[in-house]
């Protein structure tokens, strides 16, 4: 897509810009503050976006990488949210990002641990969440209808699976996002291509309603951007720039092996919480090799980190719960990697696994408007009210919303890709894309045999999607450092794909 490069020179000469009045000022990078960027530009506004420090920094880059169809949200009678969550997702499968989301097969074991009322209960829940689907007009070509399988069946998608008195399985399907961090790199990319100013590094130390004096985080310069409206899309840090949002953060953790050590299953299991009706921990397969294990529901007080950090507990937890299904029970030595995000829920009595996935857009007596609570899946439709919601108190004008049918960059059909040579992680992870990253073929070999990322993705990520130093790269834009050690592998690679963007930068000069 025209225009929607990111990358240092492009944040440097938009920064220096940045002191004209705006339309609209997002003061955060994650999946709700880049999908307001994307809205609010799509509609014709001028946008300014900043982050203190990289997009999906935050919570958007600790999900469990799923695309929830609303099934949880029925079990507990929250019926619009579920339906939201059940639109929302058919938007991402069919028209915004199908390259980002795919089905995903989810395996319920019918162990011991599963009596049959529950089973039945199970089968009635996937069911409902079936015509749930249907009811949001996603094709059941996109999303296969949820069956019971045999026992045989069952084994043969989940070996690992303990086999004693095992009644078969229920089979439901749900979206799986390619990443997390890439559907809010696509978000940025898009909103850039309608004109937003994508700044990461940026801090606001000052917030009001018509503007923020931020500190750029290079260079240590301060500077003041001038808003006619100010969005507040920090997630759990809303309450540090603006006073009175009261939130109740909770830490979601997942654990991570490798696909061998679970037997490499075809389809995510399920596995259920002893003594909780209806809690699960889910083992995620990953296309790349690894698999994620999650995942937690537990309140957090006090200062919020920047980099939230599972505890013993919690991992101790997740390998109690996923072993109890399996046939070979796995180990803390078999974890090879960990990682913890903090929920921006509205505070409400009750447990935290308790309390409404409900957004809320609230304002300031400043006139600063935030958005907080909802989740991922539902990130659009929080952005639209956001920006519809700043339009209408100041009166502002612009055209409807557009977002449920505007592709990210790298949507389209990539069918014409398979076969030419170019690794299926790039057409996965970029779409129609991929070929433009395939141009160099030295720079396709994979990093190492545990690490499928290539340098052609550490140098696109330099050029193209706003990477300024290693940890965006490893952390963000290919997720290497999910895993620690081979992120210390992959180190030299990223620095490498750096030093290559600077000396093309000073033969520019």
């Amino acid at each position: 897509m025209s225009g929607s490069s990111l990358n240092a020179a492009r944040r440097e000469r938009e920064l220096a810009e940045s002191t004209d009045t705006v339309d609209l000022l997002v003061v955060g990078l994650g999946v709700t503050g880049a999908g307001v960027a994307l809205d609010a530009a799509s509609r014709g506004l001028s946008v300014v976006a900043v982050d203190a420090h990289d997009l999906a920094f935050g919570t958007s880059r600790w999900s469990s990488k799923l695309v929830h169809g609303g099934l949880r949200y029925l079990a507990k009678a929250q019926f619009g949210v579920a339906y939201e969550s059940a639109v929302e997702r058919g938007i991402l499968m069919t028209r915004t990002a199908p390259h980002l989301v795919h089905p995903l097969p989810m395996l319920l074991p019918l162990t011991p641990m599963v009596s049959p009322a529950q089973g039945l209960m199970a089968r009635a829940g996937f069911v409902a969440g079936d015509i749930l689907r249907a009811s949001a007009h996603t094709p059941r070509s996109v999303l296969p209808r949820p069956r019971k399988l045999s026992t045989t069946e069952t084994l043969r998608m989940a070996r690992g699976i303990r086999r004693q008195d095992l009644r078969g399985g229920l089979l439901s399907w749900d979206g799986q996002l390619e990443d997390d961090a890439r559907l809010v790199i696509g978000l940025a990319r898009t909103a850039a291509a309608y004109g937003a100013r994508i700044l990461t590094r940026c801090r606001v130390q000052e917030l009001h309603g018509d503007g923020a004096v931020v500190r750029d985080e290079v260079t240590g310069t301060t500077s003041t951007i001038k808003a006619r409206a100010v969005i507040n899309a920090t997630g759990v840090w809303a309450g540090e720039l603006v006073p009175g949002i009261d939130l109740r953060p909770s830490r979601g953790t997942h654990i991570v092996f490798r696909a061998e050590t679970l037997q490499s299953p075809a389809v995510a299991l399920t596995a259920p919480v002893p003594g909780a009706s209806n809690r699960f921990v889910f083992a995620l397969p990953q296309p790349d090799g690894l698999v994620y294990v999650g995942l937690t529901d537990e309140p957090t007080n006090g200062d919020i980190p920047d980099v939230p950090q599972p505890t013993a507990g919690e991992i101790g937890f997740l390998l109690d719960v996923l072993s109890g299904v399996l046939e070979n029970p796995v180990r803390h030595e078999d974890i090879v990697g960990a990682y913890a995000g903090l929920r921006p829920l509205l505070n409400h009595d009750g447990k935290t696994a308790d309390i409404s996935r409900e957004h809320a857009v609230l304002t300031s007596p400043e006139g600063v408007v935030t958005v907080v609570g909802g989740k991922l899946t539902t990130y659009r439709r929080m952005a639209e009210d956001a920006v519809d919601t700043v339009l209408r108190q100041r009166d502002m004008q612009a055209t409807p919303c557009v977002t449920k049918t505007l592709p990210l960059v790298g949507a389209g059909n990539t069918s014409a890709l398979v076969g030419q040579g170019i690794p299926d992680r790039l057409i996965r992870r970029h779409g129609t894309e991929a070929a433009l990253l395939s141009r160099d073929p030295e720079l396709l070999q994979p990093i190492s045999d545990d690490i499928p990322a290539t340098m052609a993705e550490l140098v696109w990520g330099v050029e193209h999607e706003g990477a300024l130093d290693v940890g965006d790269l490893l952390d963000r834009r290919t997720r290497i450092g999910l895993v620690p050690a081979d992120r210390e592998v992959a180190v030299p690679f990223a620095e490498r794909a750096l030093a290559l963007q600077t000396r093309a930068a000073r033969s520019v000069d």
